[in-house]
């Protein structure tokens, strides 16, 4: 049976997890086995539940409660756990919380997967090189998983997939599309990432231009069997060395004089054109 709790002080203890930990904190305050994380709105909280993630405590406006919202199914959902309600005046002073559609969820972390592991069933994988931005993961994880990539790898420098701004702005793909961290030192890229790639059978294609590029329809390239298309940060794009080392480098041609596109746009044309269709 839920045990509801009422919130009318934005500083009440109760939403420290929601409203002042960082996510540096989430990660490291319930220790290793216990990192949580922060689910927005009831599709991403669903999509969450979907993947395995356990949850913790529940955030929700009363009208939630309603039986003609989504608040009930996502209680059934959850189990005993506790539930905060706080009203609208409340919750607006936490950030973002109009994106949040009246529902938050703190979730355990799910195991981490191994990037190998991923490797062994997988045809077509995405691998991201230093992407920082969340905005622009969390937009190449929803056009991954909507374009039939199998799996996303993050070299180290990658931000976490789990970050909250992240997860929003997949839409809670970032729990239907396998990940994993591809090495876990800065240094373990591209060298031994590289290496595990072509060891599992790939074939790597860098998204660079470069005057040796070849286009994002090249039938070789679109004939591989098992194919990482691997790009680079937004700004610097992909290092020097990793082009280097890929099979192909590929462009995507262009109208109007216009150089490139931002990584998470790009991301979706590529998987697009060299994803799996249904």
């Amino acid at each position: 049976m839920h045990v509801f709790t009422e919130i009318r002080d934005f500083h009440a203890p109760e939403l420290d997890i929601y409203a002042r930990l960082t996510e540096t904190q989430l990660r490291s305050s319930h220790g290793i086995e216990n990192s949580l994380f922060i689910a927005e709105s009831p599709q991403v909280i669903e999509r969450a539940l979907e993947g395995g993630c356990v949850p913790v405590s529940l955030l929700m406006l009363p009208k939630m409660l309603d039986g003609r919202e989504k608040g009930q199914e996502i209680l059934a959902r959850c189990g005993d756990v506790p539930v905060y309600i706080a009203e609208e005046a409340v919750l607006n002073q936490l950030t973002g919380f109009p994106l949040t559609r009246g529902v938050l969820c703190a979730m355990k972390r799910p195991p981490l997967t191994g990037a190998e592991e991923l490797l062994r069933t997988a045809e077509r994988v995405v691998v991201l090189e230093d992407v920082m931005n969340p905005t622009n993961l969390g937009a190449i994880f929803r056009s991954a998983a909507a374009m039939g990539m199998d799996a996303v790898l993050l070299t180290p420098a990658s931000t976490d997939p789990l970050y909250r701004r992240c997860i929003r702005v997949s839409m809670g793909t970032v729990f239907q599309i396998p990940w994993a961290w591809i090495g876990e030192e800065l240094t373990d890229w591209p060298e031994k990432g590289m290496a595990l790639l072509k060891r599992y059978g790939f074939r790597t294609a860098a998204m660079a231009l470069k005057e040796d590029s070849v286009s994002i329809d090249y039938p070789p390239l679109m004939a591989e069997k098992k194919l990482a298309v691997i790009l680079g940060t937004e700004g610097d794009g992909l290092a020097e060395q990793t082009i280097a080392d890929c099979d192909y480098t590929v462009r995507i041609p262009m109208s109007h004089g216009v150089d490139s596109l931002n990584v998470a746009a790009a991301g979706a044309v590529a998987f697009w054109q060299l994803g799996k269709h249904p």
